[in-house]
């Protein structure tokens, strides 16, 4: 008798994705489970086809080929639990989830834990690049034990309670619900003789010194991840990474946006009226800033090429100046009175000719006044 086709038996579409895969088993896995259904055969070969077509359609390189060349392509890869075998298990993987219990008969070791360094850099640093070294302290694998836990010479034992599978099963109902032994915690060995140096965890707490070379145009936020560099994994699993994030001080001169830096610059009365040249700092040194004639308080200037270089793709921000003009303090009797002749000068003279926004600024206070008053 001919296969039928796995997204048929499920009642999927070709193109649906492993959510929906996993969730039409499950239901039909609630349907025609044989602890549901002991004597009822056609529902147990229903739940074989379903289990068949779930193990195929939900790894992607069985489902390559089972694409590409049909039940041809897949012949003798529906390895795995075993058709005719355990149900017990099949029921634990699709639903242990729900009841609490593992999803296999012995508890994965667990990946390390991931960490987090967070990293102050100047605005000078961030910029430009750096490399620095830091202290990190976590777990790490035993060099006396090499992350077994038992002392040397000795091994861990296998568990009377789960006989090493590390989970225990209990049933309720037609539910066989699958749970962590609670003797050896899931890892299916118990250590009698433990190492004296991290005292049966095979990881003991280590302070690490690491070098962490820091791009040019990092910003606040960005964070670069050393693989295998966060805390050791139990009994041999692979360690967690460490994410070194960045925060950038605050500067005196300079306020960063993105790519670009802006600055306030102070100049003159003089300057701003008859224009001139001013010192402005960048990164890489002072500049000469032109000052046109009749400069007003707020006016921007942009310095192509003068901001920071983007870590992500290269480009080069500018630098923003933005001058106020600075009131003269501690004047001369004799500065007072060239600043009175200047001030004398206006006299007689329309605002508009020497202070136009004066001029609109008496315009609209006097329009207030008059809505006032009607």
């Amino acid at each position: 008798m001919s296969k039928r086709d796995y997204y048929e038996v499920l009642g999927v579409s070709k193109d649906a994705d492993e959510r929906e895969i996993k969730k039409a088993y499950k239901r039909m896995a609630m349907k025609y489970h044989p602890d549901r259904n002991k004597t009822d055969a056609d529902a147990i070969d229903k739940f074989k086809e379903a289990s068949e077509a779930n193990e195929i359609l939900t790894d992607p390189q069985k489902r390559a080929a089972y694409d590409q060349f049909g039940h041809a392509g897949v012949n003798g890869q529906q390895g795995g639990q075993g058709y005719g075998g355990d149900f017990g298990d099949i029921f634990g993987d699709v639903f242990g989830d729900i009841f609490g219990g593992g999803q296999r008969r012995q508890q994965r070791a667990s990946r390390g834990s991931d960490l987090r360094y967070n990293m102050e850099l100047t605005l000078e640093e961030a910029v430009r690049g750096v490399t620095k070294e830091i202290k990190v302290p976590t777990l790490v694998e035993c060099d006396v034990c090499d992350g077994s836990g038992a002392k040397a010479g000795t091994q861990a034992n296998t568990c009377s309670t789960c006989h090493g599978h590390g989970q225990v099963q209990m049933r309720q109902g037609f539910f066989t619900v699958q749970q962590p032994c609670p003797h050896c915690r899931g890892k299916g060995k118990v250590i009698t003789d433990p190492c004296h140096k991290c005292h049966g965890d095979g990881r003991y707490q280590k302070t690490k010194t690491l070098s962490v070379k820091i791009p040019a145009g990092v910003d606040t936020g960005d964070r670069i991840r050393l693989s295998g560099e966060g805390e050791a994994g139990e009994s041999g699993a692979p360690a967690g990474d460490l994410y070194v994030q960045m925060h950038v001080r605050d500067h005196d001169i300079f306020v960063r946006d993105g790519n670009n830096l802006y600055c306030e610059v102070p100049i003159s009365f003089t300057a701003a009226a008859l224009g001139g040249e001013v010192e402005v700092p960048t990164l890489d040194g002072r500049v000469k800033l032109k000052i046109p004639a009749e400069t007003q308080t707020g006016r921007s200037f942009r310095l192509k090429g003068k901001g920071v270089r983007s870590a992500r793709n290269g480009q080069m921000g500018d630098l923003v100046c933005k001058v106020y003009i600075e009131t003269p303090v501690s004047l001369t009797e004799e500065q007072k009175t060239l600043l009175q002749q200047l001030e004398d000068s206006y006299v007689g003279v329309s605002a508009n000719k020497h202070q136009p926004k004066t001029e609109g600024f008496l315009k609209g206070v006097k329009r207030f006044f008059d809505d006032l008053t009607r």
